[in-house]
């Protein structure tokens, strides 16, 4: 927790990233709810949104399952499938929480900064913080507020649908990452990148392997 506190002042509020090519949606998914994490990471073209690159990584977590302190145990699977990435990309999409966290450092924060990529948090749920009634049209955001501070942004993605919790992770203002998180989102309530991210992290070896076979010529020629 201490830990948190003190990476959390480094993490910048911010617009301070670049042309957005390529983005990237986070998941990490344990393998039949035992030890091993498996991370996915989930490159897209921007704003076309097709699938151009992906990486799988597994490690063994290591770090207990602790509410709040998820980002230790999960971001070594992360930064693992990072690194084997072809395509390094441009913003970082993560299925979690970004500075909307008791310390304000949650996975997206942890991993923007460890990454030193922008970071982007997109939460299914919310796990602090309180808003007002949130309009039901689609692009609609009210404040999530906590201690009197602006934590992030409940979005609505889609009319008729729960909302998501949208958060800085690092390097990209809020306002920054509801403009890019509605970008990222199509027909569905999850953007593009988590959805994909999602897929892959918990895809069987037989799906990975009809999956590898329908995008692989295809990702080989982005490469």
């Amino acid at each position: 927790m201490a830990l948190q506190e003190k990476l959390a002042r480094k993490v910048v509020r911010i617009d301070r990233l670049g042309a957005v090519r390529h983005v990237c949606g986070i998941d990490v998914d344990f393998v039949e709810n035992g030890p091993i994490a498996r991370a996915a990471a989930a490159v897209l073209s921007f704003p076309d949104l097709e699938l151009c690159d992906y990486a799988l990584a597994c490690k063994a977590a290591d770090f207990p399952y602790i509410p709040g302190l998820l980002s230790f145990r999960e971001s070594p699977a992360v930064i693992a499938a990072l690194e084997e990435l072809a395509i390094e990309p441009d913003l970082l999409v993560c299925d979690g929480q970004g500075i909307a966290h008791p310390r304000r450092f949650g996975l997206a924060s942890h991993l923007g900064l460890l990454a030193g990529i922008p970071s982007i948090g997109v939460a299914k749920k919310r796990l602090i913080g309180k808003h007002g009634t949130l309009p039901e049209c689609r692009g609609a955001w009210v404040p999530l507020v906590d201690r009197g501070e602006r934590i992030g942004a409940v979005l609505r993605t889609r009319v008729g649908v729960k909302p998501v919790y949208v958060s800085i992770g690092h390097r990209v203002s809020l306002e920054t990452a509801i403009r890019y998180v509605m970008a990222c989102t199509t027909r569905y309530r999850l953007p593009e990148t988590t959805r994909w991210a999602h897929r892959l992290a918990g895809a069987s070896v037989r799906e990975m392997a009809t999956l590898h076979r329908s995008l692989g010529s295809r990702i080989r020629k982005e490469r």
